[in-house]
């Protein structure tokens, strides 16, 4: 599946991003989850999940649990349980409805990481391994068809309670990300806009 469809391309090409993004599609984008993946996302107690319906109505929804909730059981494979909740189903059912999912994990902190999961779900209802979930009244399979990180800069220590240093500021010079002064990416970096 393409990463990118013609209404990114034109935003691209009108900031001038183009070979950025695409450079970094070849370097980060990948389909199967990584030792490093795995890690963190198993080491969060939360997610974003977003989903739509039928006919492409956008639902954002938080999945929380304990760290380990969110588990990575093949390179190919990210499963989660549905807790017992309002009752809607409104991300589960637009699952049902449409399979295409994205999902964002994120830390807030001193040390501000992202990873975004876009790919395909199923919701499963009869499962085995559904029993070794405590609280689990259904499980969702997400297969990956992008995982990639994302540059942190605009993530908040929430925990000292400040803002990233990124954030943009009035009468303030913004700040770079050091990646942006990678070798793999320095040479196709467009200049800021404004």
């Amino acid at each position: 599946m393409a990463m990118f469809h013609q209404g990114n391309r034109e935003l691209q090409d009108a900031f001038g991003s183009r070979a950025l993004a695409d450079r970094l599609e070849e370097t980060v984008a990948h389909d199967r989850f990584t030792e490093g993946d795995a890690a963190f996302i198993q080491a969060q107690s939360f997610f974003f999940l977003a989903t739509a319906d039928a006919e492409g109505r956008p639902d954002c929804s938080f999945k929380g649990g304990p760290p380990g909730f969110a588990r990575i059981v093949a390179p190919d494979l990210l499963v989660f349980p549905d807790y017992d909740g309002n009752g809607m189903f409104k991300s589960l059912g637009n699952i049902v409805a449409n399979p295409h999912v994205g999902l964002l994990f994120i830390t807030l902190g001193e040390k501000p990481q992202r990873i975004r999961v876009n790919g395909t779900a199923q919701v499963v209802r009869d499962d085995a391994t559904m029993a070794q979930v405590p609280g689990a009244q259904l499980l969702v399979r997400v297969t990956p068809t992008h995982i990639f990180p994302n540059c942190p800069r605009y993530i908040p220590n929430l925990s000292a309670g400040e803002e990233s240093i990124y954030a943009p500021a009035a009468g303030a010079a913004p700040i770079e990300p050091a990646w942006k002064t990678f070798p793999a990416f320095a040479d196709v970096v467009p200049p800021r806009r404004a």
